[in-house]
């Protein structure tokens, strides 16, 4: 067993690096073989992330974004049982390798996390009323300690283009162009029922958001993100992005924080 485990290893480590030697006791033929198998797997790699990031070689061109999905899977081969997750980590390489276009990478970024919202395991988003009755016995110590679950698949990134519009569109890369935002926002993704969703928000919105993701209890998380405006204002500010976030089906549960004992 312990002599199979090494060949296979030999075997992975040849298909995934070309400068790996090759497995033990490959004859002429083989070693062509394996070159060629090598070469199909690879391929069969980028046409996986070509069809998870369609709008991002519509953005690129398909030679440069298969030289990017090339460079990404050497430098971070597959290391999960399903296929779904070749595509991890290949919005961090696009803003490397097109730092000079961030567009490349904010556009990968929004394709791969609706690819993650769509697959996130199903949830039920509370509803006003029943967030009416999760807090109706809420006292000032709990509200303030009141913490939001998102809903699973929902994703946040700071943009400084329109990528929902250059999202769009893509669908004819002739026409396409990409914008830059008058001011940086955040980009919030999350599946609707069961299809990916998405939106930009304000900063103030998109870091509350954030943190609460984190663990930021409610209320510090608009404190934090809302820190420059006057405190009517901030109440009034923090309530609405409540309801908006109740009403998108963003929260799937409320509770409150347990406070640390002394």
């Amino acid at each position: 067993m312990n002599q199979l485990l090494l060949m296979q290893a030999e075997f992975l480590a040849c298909l995934q690096d070309d400068d790996a030697p090759l497995p033990a006791g490959l004859d002429a033929r083989q070693a062509a073989g394996m070159e060629v198998y090598r070469n199909a797997y690879r391929a069969r790699l980028i046409g996986v992330l070509r069809s998870t990031f369609e709008r991002t070689v519509n953005l690129v061109g398909d030679e440069a974004f298969a030289q990017a999905a090339a460079h990404h899977l050497i430098l971070h081969p597959p290391g999960s049982w399903t296929i779904d997750l070749v595509g991890k980590g290949f919005a961090e390489t696009c803003a490397d390798l097109f730092a000079q276009d961030p567009d490349v990478g904010e556009l990968a970024w929004l394709e791969w996390a609706m690819h993650c919202a769509f697959t996130a395991a199903d949830s039920a988003p509370i509803t006003r009323a029943s967030f009416a009755a999760a807090t109706a016995g809420f006292d000032a110590g709990r509200w303030d300690s009141l913490c939001l679950a998102l809903t699973p698949g929902t994703a946040l990134h700071p943009v400084t283009f329109d990528i929902p519009a250059l999202w769009r569109a893509l669908a004819d890369p002739a026409a396409a162009q990409s914008v830059l935002l008058e001011e940086a926002h955040w980009l919030l993704v999350w599946r609707d029922d069961e299809l990916p969703v998405f939106a930009l928000v304000p900063c103030a919105e998109g870091q509350a958001l954030a943190d609460m993701q984190g663990g930021t209890p409610f209320g510090q998380a608009c404190a934090d993100a809302l820190h420059e405006t006057d405190a009517t204002e901030a109440a009034a500010r923090a309530g609405a992005m409540l309801q908006g976030w109740i009403d998108m089906g963003l929260i799937e549960a409320v509770r409150a924080k347990q406070q640390a004992s002394s």
